[in-house]
């Protein structure tokens, strides 16, 4: 493999021009296909399988008048006051007027409204799913209340969930890599080249990517990872080629012979790499969660494009730069290396030298330290993210405290048991058993009164945890209710909710987490074998590798979950960790 890529590096520094318009005129095509083709992403989540994505699907079919997206409109009086059922009237109204609102509740017909009396809870429904409803509608829906005398309102709900979107903090990480460039080569040149070759696979992957929205359903997110990982991964691969190249340069050698040899030679590091990568991303697909494959694909064709530009579009830059790529200094140190090969030596040279010289005290304490990181992941608890832990000062968090004030955590991780019998009698029946168990289970607040739809199949049970909703306490009622529900005979019983879906997230994950393992670790402890032909490389790598992904974990759950420094990294409320975090954090072996 390295006499080819080093045959073509060779090939695309002569042939620069042609290179270089190759792709250019592929970003141009992919370009004027994502602006004519690219379709709307999506925010839908889906979980095959579990019981809570059966019980959801239960309430689309069996409630079709609930399954577009909520909202919850938090009303509260001043201190020491309580809520005026005529000043609240007028905010209910202002919400059932919006278009796309089929109902808003008034709290004081449907008793949502707090013991003392100064909060409320206005529910509002709307005719489509979080991710259809418009943002002029959306925007509308924040505006309700606004000219509420002497009330406070706040806005929440699954409607509040935006897009996520890609802007100013991925421009600030390209001028951190800017910056990072200029100060390790020593050259606007060769860091301008870099972050360019960088920055054109990005874009022709993106490209690709959004031009194929037409046909396929992408969600919000897949994008967002795409970029972050395109972009990382290009600078590095080319960061690889050029510091190869520019050391070849150094010693003396032709710009063209440099440039072949360095991508033969570093680019062989950027194919395994690369290839190592794309598996771990493919790999997703075996987890079985839809949206986690679709992101997985996403950025393995990202990472893809970026190895194939670093290999092919960046010799045609070095041969654009040629000796510009080296320091000032250095551009007219011609010839051949000197007989102690001191031309060759730099900072890498020496610290490579020092660390082989101290490896037996450096192995021990490199070890010992990072399992010494790894300690806090013992502790690691994973869940669906909620308002609780958004930005202090943002929307949701604002509605979710002022809940949590008037009328406990547990109003804002309501579960919801689909209750479905044969017929209205025995829905009734199990409906009523199913009540009484789960108003007997620690951690329980309260449960409402079956709400029984036209058939009297199906009934609802709207219940209301005492904690929150990634509270261990409210996990641990999930798993007593299905314990005890799964005895009631007449019926099926499943149950759903933010918390109820992120056990069964975690569940999934974790079933899934020995295949995808297996898979990922397995083949790029296969590929380390057949570039080294050595059985021992690949097992230091496995080795490595689960002491960095250890000692990632721990630093993880140490500021993310138990908050310390939290405030350096500018999170305003630990909790517990994305339930997808230990997947993504799971990088293929690299030597």
């Amino acid at each position: 493999m390295a006499t080819l890529l080093y045959r073509l590096g060779r090939f695309s520094f002569r042939r620069r021009g042609r290179i270089a318009a190759v792709w250019l005129l592929l970003l141009t095509l992919l370009g004027v296909g994502a602006a004519t083709l690219m379709g709307p992403t999506s925010d839908k989540f889906s979980m095959p399988g579990t019981e809570s994505q059966r019980a959801l699907d239960d309430l689309d079919r069996q409630f079709p008048q609930a399954g577009g997206a909520t909202g919850t409109i938090v009303v509260a009086a001043p201190e020491g006051t309580k809520l005026d059922p005529a000043a609240v009237a007028p905010v209910v109204k202002e919400a059932s007027g919006i278009d796309g609102v089929t109902a808003a509740m008034d709290p004081f017909q449907v008793g949502s409204v707090s013991q003392d009396g100064r909060y409320a809870l206005i529910q509002v429904q709307f005719d489509k799913p979080a991710d259809e409803v418009p943002d002029e509608q959306k925007a509308a829906y924040e505006e309700v209340g606004a000219d509420a005398e002497g009330l406070r309102v706040e806005h929440g709900g699954e409607v509040m969930g935006g897009e996520v979107e890609i802007g100013s903090t991925e421009a600030l990480g390209v001028l951190v890599a800017a910056v990072v460039l200029v100060v390790t080569f020593g050259s606007l040149v060769a860091a301008g080249m870099t972050l360019l070759n960088a920055l054109i696979g990005v874009a022709v992957g993106m490209a690709g990517l959004f031009s194929l929205t037409s046909v396929i359903e992408l969600t919000s997110t897949a994008p967002v990872l795409a970029l972050m990982l395109g972009l990382a991964v290009g600078i590095d691969y080319s960061l690889f080629i050029t510091s190869r190249y520019r050391q070849y340069l150094a010693e003396g050698l032709p710009p063209e012979e440099a440039a072949g040899r360095a991508t033969g030679t570093a680019g062989s590091a950027v194919v395994f790499a690369g290839v190592t990568v794309v598996i771990a991303l493919a790999g997703l697909s075996v987890v079985g969660i839809p949206f986690l494959s679709v992101m997985g694909l996403a950025a393995a064709g990202t990472v893809a494009v970026a190895v194939l530009v670093a290999l092919t579009l960046l010799p045609a830059f070095l041969s654009f730069a040629g000796r510009k790529i080296l320091p000032r200094r250095q551009r007219h140190a011609d010839g051949p290396p000197t007989e102690d090969g001191t031309a060759a030596e730099g900072f890498g040279f020496t610290w490579g030298r020092l660390v082989t010289k101290l490896r037996v005290p450096l192995l021990v304490v490199g070890i010992l330290g990072l399992g010494a990181l790894t300690l806090p992941a013992q502790d690691m608890r994973i869940a669906l993210p909620d308002a609780g832990t958004a930005a202090e000062g943002s929307a949701a968090r604002e509605a979710y405290d002022l809940t949590s004030e008037g009328f406990g955590e547990g109003f804002n991780g309501r579960l919801i048991a689909v209750v479905n019998g044969e017929d209205a009698q025995s829905t009734g029946a199990a409906a009523e058993k199913a009540t009484a168990l789960i108003k007997e289970t620690d951690g329980i607040l309260t449960v409402a009164p079956p709400q029984l739809n036209e058939q009297g199949t199906t009934a609802l049970l709207a219940i209301i945890p005492e904690a929150g909703p990634t509270a261990v306490a409210t996990e641990d009622a999930v798993h007593d209710i299905r314990d005890r529900v799964a005895g009631i005979e007449g019926a099926d019983i499943a149950l759903t909710g933010a918390t109820a879906l992120g056990i069964d997230v975690s569940e999934k994950l974790a079933d899934a987490l020995p295949l995808y393992l297996l898979l990922v670790v397995g083949l790029s402890i296969l590929l380390l074998m057949l570039v080294f032909r050595s059985v021992l490389v690949p097992l230091k790598a496995a080795l490595g590798f689960l002491l960095t992904v250890g000692a990632t974990f721990g630093v993880t759950v140490a500021i993310f979950q138990e908050g310390h420094l939290a405030g350096l990294v500018g999170v305003d409320t630990p909790g517990p960790l994305v339930s997808f975090l230990p997947i993504f954090s799971r990088h293929p072996v690299r030597p």
